[in-house]
């Protein structure tokens, strides 16, 4: 049983798509992040992903590379994370994911981070640079009560993209376009083409479609061909520019939500 695909699909069997934010953990306030996770589930968001920060985020473009070094500058780890996850748990009952890279877990202790995960409610975890077949190694029993949510690319095999639905649970994170997050998509009907090939290998979860998502049109093409979508790079950009209360960006949640569920 998967708590985050359950509900997934709870959601679309209600007819609507899943929308997922990403924040960087303590970003832009580690005082008050909390308070913002919470705000921007009530306005719309049905998951959060919580990226712990880290030096060298690969995967990453310079946005969230940007909030990562603002967060590491201001004392944001991996404990302070877990701490907001266990937070927003006490007042929140939707899934929380937390997203990094291994060196953090590694440094942290691969099993104490998953036992404290769970500990603080925490649902799922995705770490973008363990390889596939590193799985059995760094995913070891200790995960048995979290959902690890692997990632397929444009680039990744019909084939590999059927082992990779097999070994993730929780859902599938298809990344829309090569290159790091918050880049461009440079074809929207290839992206899109790409996600409906997808969508018919995928049998086992649910699919989310991330990375290059900047606005609520591109939100809505990717809609009608997966079960929701993930916002990062433009939600944290957003909150680059914002006021303290956060209005701009929960207000582009909203539009986020409204756009991907409506017909």
């Amino acid at each position: 049983m998967s708590f985050i695909s359950d509900y997934i699909i709870r959601k679309n069997s209600y007819g609507e798509k899943v929308l997922s934010v990403f924040l960087t953990s303590g970003f832009p306030n580690k005082n008050n992040f909390t308070q913002l996770a919470l705000q921007i589930l009530d306005a719309g968001a049905d998951m959060i992903e919580i990226g712990f920060p880290f030096s060298d985020p690969l995967a990453d473009g310079p946005t969230i590379q940007y909030s990562s070094f603002r967060a590491l500058q201001n004392g944001v780890n991996i404990k302070l994370t877990l701490s907001y996850a266990e937070q927003i748990r006490k007042k929140s009952d939707k899934p929380i994911i937390l997203m990094g890279y291994a060196n953090p877990l590694l440094k942290y202790g691969v099993k104490n981070f998953a036992a404290d995960a769970v500990n603080c409610g925490v649902n799922g975890i995705i770490v973008p640079d363990v390889p596939l077949d590193e799985y059995d190694d760094f995913y070891t029993n200790a995960f048995s009560e979290l959902d690890v949510i692997l990632l397929a690319a444009p680039t990744t095999s019909d084939k590999r993209i059927k082992k990779i639905d097999e070994l993730s649970k929780g859902f599938l994170y298809l990344v829309s376009t090569t290159g790091t997050t918050g880049r461009q998509i440079q074809d929207m009907e290839e992206s899109k083409s790409l996600v409906i090939k997808v969508s018919h290998l995928v049998t086992k979860n649910p699919l989310l479609v991330g990375f290059g998502i900047k606005s609520t049109q591109d939100a809505a093409l990717f809609a009608p061909y997966c079960n929701g979508v993930i916002v990062g790079s433009a939600i944290v950009k957003s909150l680059m520019m914002d006021n303290e209360d956060f209005r701009n960006t929960l207000t582009f949640v909203k539009e986020f939500k409204t756009s991907i569920n409506t017909k």
